[in-house]
């Protein structure tokens, strides 16, 4: 269920609100006041939890020693340096959630969130929302918080696509594209593309040796004239699908097809592939996990650059899209009221707002500690740009 739970669930976006009562408390008398959570930050109408922060905190040092390797200590100090951006971090999503429901997107994440539950159902071969519960159960996990947050994380990217990206797309003139296109030839050149089958043979519990031995001897075959790549294929290749079902018998070994350049596919397979014609078998390929022996079903010739309005509109949108996304997110916040608690105020409040050397305005702090920007103020540069915010929100085509 491993690959199963890396596609449902973000860790690091959780904003679940826990009721967090300190361990000191436990030994507290019943007639002493015990704080369950504490207000960091107001957001328009909603808050910024003591719990929410913890919760994000926590999320960020099981990921940086489950990539890194490093201790609970050392992840705890790196995290916590950055605590001021984890919050500006989740007062930047709020207001997208907010945005989401005001734009009446609830419907649609909905649908979105159902289909995903149903796609990753069926690729772990499972057929009952019962099932899905259990399988997760299972693993610790829970469909109703799994929910919660795909239901988040959904409605912060539908904004982002419908409201930025989306009218970017379309917003370019036709002479715009055409200038970009001239501009940038040599991105629209068509790299030369190739159709691949496989056979894949594992190494797992076996001596390298023998599992050689028998790529050389399946590449043989397939050489023979007539030999038919595809029936070998479902009859020796080993690749599994996330149950451990062999694939080959569905698939025929098909892997669909590639370009052949530079970054595209591994250096050991554009090695290989070096001049096979269409029709031609590969060597056996040594890779970490087993051998590879590749078909190539069909070999496309690349070409000068040509215009097509979707591509140069994609490329476009991806150069430009994270400088507006930005921008939209700066909006969002000018236009909120956003009051940061005393305790975290003098640390993330300059995340918030551009500084007044940023953008040539000044901003105004009221007697309550709420940042408001001055009216010449609400038009921000691009040098106001959060890195963590950018890492959050990938770019996504409309």
């Amino acid at each position: 269920m491993k690959p199963f739970l890396s596609k449902l669930v973000w860790p690091s976006a959780l904003l679940i609100v826990f009721a967090f009562i300190s361990a000191h408390a436990t030994h507290a008398q019943e007639s002493e006041p015990v704080v369950v959570d504490e207000v960091i930050a107001q957001v328009n109408n909603d808050v910024i939890t003591l719990a929410q922060l913890r919760q994000e905190i926590q999320d960020a040092i099981d990921a940086r020693k489950q990539q890194q390797g490093v201790t609970e200590q050392q992840a705890r100090e790196e995290v916590m340096r950055h605590q001021p951006e984890l919050i500006a971090i989740l007062i930047t999503d709020q207001l997208l959630l907010q945005k989401g429901k005001e734009l009446d997107f609830s419907n649609d994440v909905e649908a979105e969130v159902n289909k995903r539950i149903v796609e990753v159902m069926h690729e772990n071969h499972l057929n009952s929302i019962p099932d899905l519960e259990h399988a997760l159960e299972q693993v610790g996990q829970n469909l109703s918080v799994i929910r919660q947050t795909l239901r988040m994380e959904i409605m912060k990217q539908m904004v982002l696509s419908r409201e930025v990206d989306a009218r970017l797309y379309y917003g370019f003139s036709l002479d715009e594209l055409h200038r970009y296109f001239d501009a940038h030839r040599d991105r629209f050149r068509r790299n030369q593309s190739v159709t691949l089958s496989e056979i894949f043979l594992t190494m797992a519990g076996r001596a390298e040796g023998d599992v050689r031995t028998k790529a050389q001897a399946l590449v043989a075959q397939a050489r023979q004239p007539g030999a038919d790549f595809a029936a070998l294929a479902v009859a020796n290749s080993e690749r599994t699908d996330t149950s451990g079902s062999r694939t080959a018998p569905q698939t025929k070994g098909k892997l669909g097809t590639f370009e052949i350049a530079p970054g595209t596919m591994n250096q050991k397979i554009l090695d290989a592939l070096k001049n096979v014609p269409k029709g031609g078998v590969t060597d056996p390929i040594r890779l970490d996990d087993g051998y590879l022996v590749l078909h190539v079903d069909d070999l496309t010739p690349g070409g000068d650059a040509v215009f097509n309005e979707n591509q140069v509109r994609e490329a476009m949108l991806a150069e430009r899209a994270p400088q507006e996304r930005q921008l939209y997110l700066q909006k969002l916040r000018d236009d909120a009221y956003i009051k940061v608690s005393e305790t975290y105020r003098a640390a993330v409040e300059p995340l918030l707002k551009p500084s007044a050397s940023q953008n040539g305005t000044g901003t105004q702090t009221n007697a309550q500690g709420t940042t408001n920007q001055t009216p010449a103020a609400t038009t921000t540069t691009t040098q106001q740009r959060q890195q963590q915010n950018q890492q959050r929100q990938q770019h996504r085509r409309p």
